[in-house]
C-alpha cells in the first residue's frame, strides 16, 4: 500500500538517542516499539522534526516505517492538501529536548504554568508534535482527552494507531495508578 500525502508514519531510532526517547516513553506510561514519526507529503518526500531542525526529505532516507497511519483516519482531499502545506511549512522550525521534560511533567500532573507557557510559545516541535500540530492546523483532532496540542509522544501515535495493543507496562502503570 502506497502512503497519500497527509498520512505518517512511525519509526524507530538506532542507537542512544533511540533508546533515551524510549526510556523517556516507557517513563511516562508511553513504551512503544517506536520512537519517531514523520508526515508524508507526496513525490517521495516527507517531512520529520530532527535536532538540527525540521526537514524535507526523500522517504527512503528516512528510518524504516514500522507503521503508517494510512486508512485510520477519513481525511478529506483538503485535509490532506492542507497537511502536506503546513508541514512543508514548518521545515526549518528548531527542535527542543524541554519539550520532552514538559511532556513528562504533565504526565506527573507537576508542570508548572510557566514550563507549558514557555515550551508552547518557543516555536519548537520534536517529531510527534509536528504530527499531532499539522493535522491540528487541519482542523483533524488525533486525541480527544483533554491534553493539550503538542502533549504527544510517539508513543501516544502508536497507541492511537494500535488501541488494543497494551503493553505489560501500560498495564502495570494503570494498576499502580488504580492502587
Amino acid at each position: 500500500m502506497t502512503p497519500l500525502p497527509g498520512d505518517f508514519a512511525l519509526t524507530r531510532i538506532e542507537g542512544i538517542t533511540g533508546r533515551l526517547v524510549a526510556a523517556g516513553q516507557a517513563l511516562v506510561g508511553d513504551a512503544a516499539p517506536v520512537q519517531h514519526a514523520f508526515v508524508y507529503v507526496g513525490n517521495g518526500m516527507i517531512v520529520q522534526a530532527m535536532p538540527s531542525g525540521a526537514e524535507l526529505i526523500r522517504l527512503e532516507e528516512a528510518s524504516p516505517v514500522v507503521q503508517w497511519s494510512m486508512g485510520r483516519f477519513d481525511l478529506t482531499r483538503r485535509q490532506r492538501d492542507q497537511i502536506k502545506w503546513y508541514a512543508t511549512g514548518l521545515v526549518g522550525t528548531p527542535y527542543s529536548f524541554l519539550d520532552y521534560a514538559s511532556i513528562a511533567l504533565a504526565h506527573y500532573r507537576i508542570r508548572p504554568a510557566w514550563v507549558r507557557d514557555f515550551v508552547a510559545s518557543t516555536g519548537h516541535l520534536i517529531c510527534s508534535q509536528l504530527v499531532d500540530e499539522v493535522y491540528l492546523r487541519a482542523g483533524v483532532h488525533l486525541f480527544d482527552d483533554g491534553r493539550l496540542p503538542g502533549d504527544v509522544t510517539p508513543g501516544d501515535l502508536w497507541k492511537l494507531l494500535n488501541p488494543k495493543r497494551v503493553t505489560s507496562t501500560d498495564r502495570d502503570l494503570r494498576r499502580l495508578a488504580n492502587g
